[in-house]
């Protein structure tokens, strides 16, 4: 322990950003969004510690109080991610079909036909038996592999 005591004593500006730039590292590598708030905390420790010189119980007090505090305010004033939005993920295109409509562009037989939805024709099968003809309006209600599941509507 004597030898991180050294390094902080003789440099703690340098402490500070090693802890932030790892905490950012951590941060890419996992996208949580929490650990930014503790590497620019760090970071904002290291500022003040370089320009002021602070005991390391206080140095690690404003740590704590800077993390803190920027957690609960990102938490309170930046928008959420929206989990499930109208579209879903733009990079799901199955999964974004979900809820929407389209036609029967092949009747069905036997429980299975073709839709066209969003500008492609998709396999489909219905839910209930139903003999759908083409033309008819269907709502898509869910995904299997790479056929839908449709409903009369």
């Amino acid at each position: 322990m004597g030898v991180l005591t050294d390094l902080y004593a003789a440099q703690p500006f340098w402490v500070w950003a090693g802890l932030a730039a790892a905490l950012l590292a951590v941060e890419v590598g996992t996208g949580t969004g929490w650990l930014l708030w503790a590497s620019a905390s760090a970071a904002v420790t290291g500022a003040v510690v370089g320009l002021v010189d602070i005991s390391v119980p206080t140095a690690l007090l404003v740590f704590a109080v800077l993390t803190m505090t920027s957690a609960l305010l990102a938490r309170r004033y930046l928008p959420r991610r929206v989990l499930a939005s109208s579209d879903g993920d733009i990079n799901d295109n199955i999964g974004r079909l979900l809820g929407r409509r389209g036609d029967v562009v092949q009747a069905f037989k036997g429980g299975s036909g073709r839709v066209f939805v969003d500008g492609k024709e998709w396999a489909a099968e219905v839910s209930d038996d139903d003999a759908l003809e083409a033309g008819a309006h269907v709502e898509i209600v869910g995904v299997e592999g790479a056929s839908l599941k449709v409903r009369r509507t």
